[in-house]
């Protein structure tokens, strides 16, 4: 990454689909949150807790009727994604999602069948172990981007030959995501499953091409979209991000 801006995650090994799109500088806007009835507050008043699936494919976090909405748009094979979630994740949940203040939702985007397999396994257990999952993929994400990047390509070029429904399970084969969800309470069996489940392979794929409907000027990964609004990163350098995009955050809360 040049010091001067951030650049989207440039596609990785087995491309389905591109995110290294030109940023135009501008901002779009979207429809509103949709408003959660009869949400009460956790025991204890932590937001974080409180986990639901959105319309659109993501996770959120937090109130769902928050004031402000921030949705991260993110690839877990995106290296400034991870050190986003590394620098910044902790203060966006400890100072604004526990509190209730804010509600954050991420949204996968995906960007290559390695990608697709760790958003599966990611959701396999369900929406309230997502955020843990993510975060560990995230932890890891060094270690086995470092040994995929060993795999002969042949072996990569095989991959492609298979069955739609078997590319994924050999990716994370190839990963060791088996192994590694087994360690993290997905058992192989039911990692299989979701790794082979062509509705929520097709149903991923599609959600990552309406990122591009609803916001045609989506950068890359990692986007963060503040009430609808795409905030805009134009020649922010990495260091930056998390400022920028809290500023924003605080503008909208009126503080």
């Amino acid at each position: 990454m040049k010091p001067t801006a951030i650049l989207a995650c440039a596609t990785a090994l087995v491309a389905l689909a591109g995110c290294n799109k030109k940023p135009s500088g501008g901002e779009s806007t979207t429809s509103a949150p949709v408003h959660y009835a009869n949400v009460k507050p956790p025991a204890g008043g932590d937001w974080t807790q409180v986990i639901n699936p959105t319309p659109d494919g993501g996770v959120m976090m937090g109130n769902p009727n928050a004031k402000v909405h921030l949705i991260e748009i993110g690839s877990l094979t995106c290296p400034h994604c991870q050190r986003f979630e590394e620098s910044a994740a902790d203060d966006l949940t400890n100072k604004y999602v526990k509190t209730g203040q804010i509600s954050f939702e991420f949204r996968n985007y995906i960007r290559d069948s390695f990608d697709l397999a760790a958003v599966l396994i990611a959701k396999c257990n369900g929406p309230n172990s997502f955020f843990p999952l993510t975060r560990a993929f995230y932890d890891t994400q060094p270690q086995w981007e470092g040994a995929l990047q060993k795999v002969p390509p042949a072996q990569m070029d095989q991959m492609q030959n298979l069955p739609a429904n078997q590319v994924e399970l050999q990716a994370a084969k190839i990963a060791g995501f088996l192994d590694w969800a087994a360690a993290r309470g997905v058992p192989q069996a039911k990692t299989t499953q979701c790794l082979t489940d062509t509705n929520a392979i097709n149903q991923l794929v599609n959600q990552s091409g309406q990122v591009t409907q609803q916001w045609p000027d989506f950068p890359g990964t990692p986007s963060f979209v503040l009430n609808g609004t795409m905030v805009d990163l134009t020649n922010i350098s990495e260091a930056q991000v998390w400022p920028t995009v809290e500023s924003k955050i605080k503008a909208a809360l009126g503080s």
